[in-house]
């Protein structure tokens, strides 16, 4: 597959052309930035895990019925990807109280829910991605309501799915973003990346953070951390991969 020109770079990463006008390559960056962009920094080899690490767990979840847009691994940065057209949501799964939630609603963090939550806010930066309902969503001509509801089936079963997996790790899913996108045929599939910059990723035992909150909240040990729940990825699936 040929890498043709730069379409996009964002905060983590850089999108590319191929000569199919359906496929992209995606190359993950070891940028690093916090709330809405006003925090900048380096993790160094932060992209190598991410790509490595999302592209693992998209073979997971493929392997379990949910349609993502992974098509093949290139190199340690690199992924070949389906073209979608983003839904311009934020898909966000809770299991414990923590983050935004937690000052949001004034409550501390590490709390288990009875049940998951499913948040979705509108993917924008200039408005600080401000949550919004069903009603906002369709108000707006963001999604469909069977998009809505394809959404948040999909993002429960996710959930279900990642939570047994991580646990296997020794690793607490506490929460995630998820962003979908809609490729040429119009379904909803799961695009984006699933890494420790989407998600809060706790060591079971001791509560040790073990992702981006290393890094927005200034606790140190950022690479470590990323390093750490790679290695632990990689024991379950094995050099597979």
């Amino acid at each position: 597959m040929i890498k043709g020109a730069q379409l996009y770079e964002g905060k983590a990463k850089k999108v590319y052309a191929t000569e199919d006008p359906e496929l992209l390559i995606v190359s993950y960056k070891d940028d690093a930035t916090a709330f809405n962009g006003l925090k900048h920094g380096t993790i160094s080899g932060k992209g190598v895990i991410n790509n490595r690490m999302s592209n693992a767990l998209m073979r997971l979840l493929e392997q379990q019925g949910i349609p993502t847009h992974f098509v093949q691994e290139l190199s340690e940065r690199e992924t070949l990807v389906r073209k979608v057209n983003i839904v311009p949501l934020e898909v966000i799964v809770r299991n414990l109280s923590a983050g935004s939630f937690s000052k949001r609603y004034g409550v501390e963090e590490g709390i288990p829910f009875k049940e998951p939550t499913v948040e979705f806010s509108y993917k924008n930066d200039a408005l600080g991605d401000p949550l919004l309902n069903d009603s906002h969503a369709l108000a707006l001509g963001l999604a469909t309501r069977e998009e809505l509801n394809q959404i948040r089936q999909y993002a429960l079963e996710i959930n279900r799915l990642l939570r047994e997996f991580w646990l296997s790790c020794g690793v607490t899913l506490v929460d995630f973003k998820l962003e979908f996108g809609r490729p040429a045929d119009g379904s909803i599939i799961l695009a984006d990346e699933i890494s420790p910059d989407t998600c809060r990723l706790w060591d079971s035992a001791t509560g040790e953070k073990l992702d981006k909150d290393r890094f927005r909240r200034d606790l140190g040990g950022v690479e470590d951390a990323y390093q750490e729940v790679m290695a632990r990825l990689e024991r379950r699936f094995g050099s597979s991969c």
